[in-house]
């Protein structure tokens, strides 16, 4: 049975782990476990970020990490789905719309009436398990395009 639960700044280690996993997986780029585990360590205990962890008796079978933002537009902050990833072989089970909904209750909870996700233009499946609970994309002129410009701060 699997249990979906929120994360805590003790579950840093499992969280990275799985995020590493993650980016290999896809060929991404990605720092060190210990690396990340620090990292995980440091912002779970802000107000502002959200992580879940599922597990199967014992096991980590996925996470999801949110952030949250003031926002002008609306009462409450907007949330931003940053991450969520199910383990290969326990894919296609339901875990991450577990995930998913138990994400969304926290950041409910939390008064953000909104969330926002980026994916991939090329990233099919992935698009359509978010279109599948109700995510529609806001780019104009394409049916699946989002763009992310990052730059520096200096």
């Amino acid at each position: 049975m699997t249990v979906v639960r929120r994360a805590s700044a003790t579950d840093a280690d499992v969280l990275a782990r799985l995020l590493w996993d993650f980016n290999t997986e896809f060929d991404t780029e990605t720092d060190d476990v210990d690396v990340l585990a620090a990292r995980f360590g440091r912002i779970l205990g802000l107000d502002g970020i959200v992580a879940v962890l599922a597990e199967d008796d014992g096991r980590a079978v996925g996470f999801a990490l949110v952030s949250l933002r003031p926002a002008i537009w609306f009462d409450g902050p907007v949330s931003q789905l940053e991450e969520l990833y199910v383990v290969p072989d326990r894919r296609s089970h339901g875990i991450g719309t577990q995930v998913l909904e138990r994400c969304r209750r926290l950041v409910r909870e939390l008064g953000s009436p909104e969330m926002h996700i980026n994916v991939d233009e090329v990233d099919v499946d992935t698009r359509r398990f978010y279109e599948r609970h109700g995510f529609v994309t806001i780019e104009e002129g394409t049916d699946y395009r989002m763009l992310c410009y990052v730059g520096p701060t200096r």
